[in-house]
C-alpha cells in the first residue's frame, strides 16, 4: 500500500485498500473528491498488469466504485469518481491501475454493476458508463497510447 492507502473493514469479514489521495490524517473523502483533479494520472501497468478507466456522468462525482476479482466478491478495492480535465473539458472518471490480468466485477453501492470485465496486461481498458455514451462499451487501448 502507498503512503495514502490503508485498509477499511466493510462488514461480512472483508476489507480493502482505500486511497485517500491526501495526507494520512483521516480527512473526509468528500473533500478529496470535491476538488478538480488537474494533475496527471500515473498508471502502474506492465506485462501482466493492466489498468481500467471508467467514464461516468457528472452525477456519479464522488461515488465509490469497487472492483474485485471475478472469483472473489469479498476482495474489493475502490476508487472515487473524480473530476479531471481532458482536452479542456471536465471528465468524471474512476481509475484503477495495478490490476493483475484477468476478469473483474465492478460494484456501485454494494450491487454488482458489471461482471466479467476483462483487464489485459500492458493495456488500459476503458468503460463508458455515461448515459450519452455507448452504455457499457469497453475500449482496450495500448499502454502509452
Amino acid at each position: 500500500m502507498g503512503a495514502h492507502e490503508h485498509s477499511h473493514a466493510h462488514g461480512e469479514g472483508h476489507s480493502h485498500d482505500h486511497d485517500h489521495g491526501g495526507e494520512h490524517g483521516h480527512a473526509p473523502a468528500e473533500d478529496y473528491a470535491a476538488r478538480r483533479h488537474p494533475e496527471f494520472v500515473v498508471l502502474d501497468i506492465g506485462d501482466d498488469v493492466g489498468a481500467l478507466i471508467i467514464h461516468t456522468d457528472p452525477e456519479m462525482h464522488g461515488v465509490e466504485i469497487e472492483i474485485s476479482p471475478h472469483d472473489d466478491d469479498d476482495a474489493r478495492s475502490h476508487k472515487q469518481v473524480l473530476e479531471r480535465s481532458a482536452g479542456g473539458r471536465p471528465e468524471f472518471t474512476a481509475v484503477f491501475d495495478g490490476l493483475s490480468e484477468g476478469a473483474y466485477t465492478l460494484w456501485v453501492e454494494g450491487t454488482a454493476r458489471a461482471r466479467g470485465v476483462a483487464v489485459d496486461g500492458g493495456r488500459v481498458g476503458r468503460l463508458d458508463w455515461r448515459s450519452a455514451g455507448r452504455a457499457g462499451a469497453r475500449t482496450p487501448a495500448r499502454a502509452g497510447g
